[in-house]
């Protein structure tokens, strides 16, 4: 029996497809196709990513709000903190980073995204790469690397999980 994965999205997933590759208007099938996934349980994203996206006052923050506000889940169960504890930890440990890098991770989406992922068990996607040498931000496959979370961006999803958009 396989595991079915769980994709659990990042806020630059969206971002990026509504303002370049994925505009509502020439691909509007990658929407739809989310909010699929999302009925069907294979995608969802965090609580706190639906409030960045929120804060864009665009077409991409009314579909968030809208027709994938479902897909949007709560942090806020004690496994989630724990491991976002054990990352924020982790992060102020990094001499690697500035301190207003760990400030901002501490105060964005993205610590909670990874921490709801290893509690989980599922995979994060996002459009960010890993970096050894960053000291002015966090990357998200950096903490995931280091907490044995797997990560992918869109386009390896999407075929991970047999999507086809044309």
């Amino acid at each position: 029996m396989s595991v079915v994965a769980v994709y659990v999205l990042d806020a630059n997933v969206f971002i990026e497809a509504a303002r370049r590759y994925y505009a509502f208007d020439l691909v509007p099938r990658f929407w739809t196709t989310l909010e699929q996934l999302a009925r069907d349980g294979r995608v969802r994203s965090v609580d706190h990513v639906s409030r960045e996206l929120a804060r864009g006052h665009d077409r991409l923050a009314e579909w968030a709000s809208g027709d994938f506000t479902e897909a949007f889940v709560s942090t806020d169960g004690a496994e989630v903190l724990v491991e976002f504890r054990n990352i924020m930890g982790w992060v102020t440990a990094q001499g690697q980073f500035t301190d207003a890098a760990k400030e901002q991770f501490a105060r964005g989406a993205d610590g909670w995204l990874v921490a709801y992922a290893k509690a989980m068990g599922y995979v994060v996607v996002t459009q960010e790469q890993i970096s050894a040498d960053v000291r002015r931000r966090v990357p998200i496959p950096n903490v995931c690397t280091a907490f044995g979370v797997r990560y992918v961006d869109t386009f390896e999803m999407l075929r991970e999980l047999g999507s086809r958009l044309a």
